[in-house]
């Protein structure tokens, strides 16, 4: 086995799976050993479904040997969020309320992956039903770069498994940034898709209109990958966008000299800390450098969008809860309760007030994308917050971790978070990317192209040879 095997990219390992250079079934469980060495301490995984992966890999295994190839996730391990659907599995999303809700079947998207070959390692932690909390009797995934720091919200399963290399892929869902932000925690890549790009079929819910399933990985080309296995319509999710399916992986051609990326100064100066400031103007110089032309925009002001989102979420949360709120309340924590008790209490006129408003903050963002093609923007303007700053939560942090993310979940539209820098301590920076309704394909070629010529994607916590983690934030 490699000696980094870990932290070998997604269509690496794919790649010497097919040359017969890697086992499924030993790279399965070299991964089931790591994972029982690192997640005592790290809690990415709630579950961890041993022998059916083992299973999973020997079909695999055997349909390789046989000259079957079902794609590049052929053999791959990955994870899945604890918010879809795998049949003879629990999905509790993060709920005690939920501890004993056995799927019948799988989600589309895990369907999809099974289709594709992927061997399912288990279900991944999250906050509580996708919202704000970490609860028990979940424990709290850890920051694998460094225990103090938040791993992010509501994806940090997710995130810290792909960045402490316990798997190649993470499934992940994002209703206001909980791709985006753990991904910027952890240091790795996240893509949100577009909504309705993917299906949402038996996936736990939080806010239906503002839900995007999505994936985090190492990096922009194995997301694209993973993307290209569960994107496009299905029946059973008539919210799904009938358009085609574009080749993900085909789009990578890493020429950027039609590419009008789009920069909003006053976006960039606003509440970033030198650092995170520092970091994405390097980046922005890179992706010139590479061809792209830098255009100045004027993004729509976002002040309505981040206080909108809230009630907006509330109303579709308390629809979600029906069946199991007021009825079960006492198991609910404080912070989702609210939530919920806000959707319940707001009235259609005030509904209707802010989904007009949402309306028109869609249009005015979609005429930013007749000038350019994608803009480049920050994700955490102060860098990752430690957990004590987290468990002090006031209105200038609400608006600090929403101001980047929120108002594009509002607007349905895709973006792409990547590693671009480290912190002074040791903590990884990031800056995203959005683009127009399905541009996902421009998205990852842009940010494809930023990766081969850069190398902070490939950087990783050094875990120590416990399942501790050296406090000293040394990196490869």
């Amino acid at each position: 086995m490699h000696e980094n095997f870990e932290y070998l990219g997604l269509l690496d390992v794919s790649s010497q799976l097919r040359q017969g250079r890697l086992s499924p079934v030993e790279l399965t469980q070299a991964m089931l050993a790591r994972i029982a060495q690192l997640n005592p301490h790290l809690n990415a995984y709630n579950r961890v479904t041993a022998e059916s992966a083992l299973a999973d890999a020997r079909r695999a295994e055997q349909e390789i040997a046989r000259g079957i190839d079902r794609g590049p996730l052929h053999g791959i391990p990955v994870a899945i969020k604890d918010i879809f659907d795998m049949k003879g599995v629990p999905t509790t999303a993060g709920m005690s309320i939920h501890a004993n809700a056995v799927a019948d079947e799988d989600a589309t998207v895990v369907r999809r992956l099974r289709n594709a070959g992927a061997v399912m390692l288990g279900k991944l932690s999250m906050t509580e039903g996708a919202y704000a909390e970490h609860r028990t009797p979940f424990a709290a995934p850890r920051n694998p770069w460094h225990d103090a720091y938040w791993p992010g919200a509501s994806s940090s399963g997710s995130a810290v498994a792909i960045c402490a290399g316990l798997c190649y892929a993470a499934l992940a869902s994002e209703t206001g940034g909980s791709i985006r932000l753990p991904a910027a925690a952890n240091g790795v890549t996240g893509i949100k898709p577009t909504w309705g790009r993917v299906s949402r079929h038996r996936t736990f819910e939080l806010a239906a209109t503002l839900d995007h399933v999505g994936v985090i990985a190492r990096s922009a080309a194995d997301a694209a990958a993973v993307l290209g296995a569960i994107a496009g319509t299905d029946p059973a999710d008539p919210t799904t966008s009938r358009l085609p399916v574009p080749d993900f992986s085909k789009a990578l051609t890493r020429d950027l000299k039609d590419i009008r990326l789009g920069v909003d100064d006053s976006w960039l100066g606003a509440r970033l800390n030198d650092a995170t400031e520092h970091a994405i103007s390097n980046a922005i110089a890179v992706l010139r450098e590479l061809g792209a032309e830098i255009v100045a925009v004027t993004l729509p002001d976002v002040s309505d969008m981040i206080r909108d989102w809230f009630p907006v979420c509330a109303v579709q949360t308390a629809l979600a809860h029906e069946a199991t709120y007021p009825s079960r309340k006492d198991e609910y924590s404080a912070s989702l309760a609210a939530l919920i008790e806000q959707g319940r209490a707001l009235s259609g006129m005030a509904l209707q007030r802010l989904l007009l408003r949402r309306e028109v903050f869609r249009g005015k963002l979609a005429a930013v994308f007749d000038v350019v093609d994608i803009v480049a923007l920050p994700v955490l303007a102060g860098g990752v917050p430690t957990i004590e700053r987290m468990s002090k939560v006031d209105d200038a942090l609400i608006v600090d971790l929403h101001r980047f993310t929120c108002p594009f979940n509002m607007a349905g539209i895709p973006s792409i978070v990547l590693p671009c820098g480290m912190s002074a301590n040791g903590l990884p920076l990031v800056f995203q990317m959005i683009g127009a309704h399905f541009s996902e394909a421009r998205l990852a070629c842009v940010a494809d192209a930023y990766q081969a010529a850069t190398e902070w994607h490939l950087r990783h916590p050094r875990m120590s040879g416990t399942s501790a983690i050296e406090q000293k934030n040394s990196c490869r």
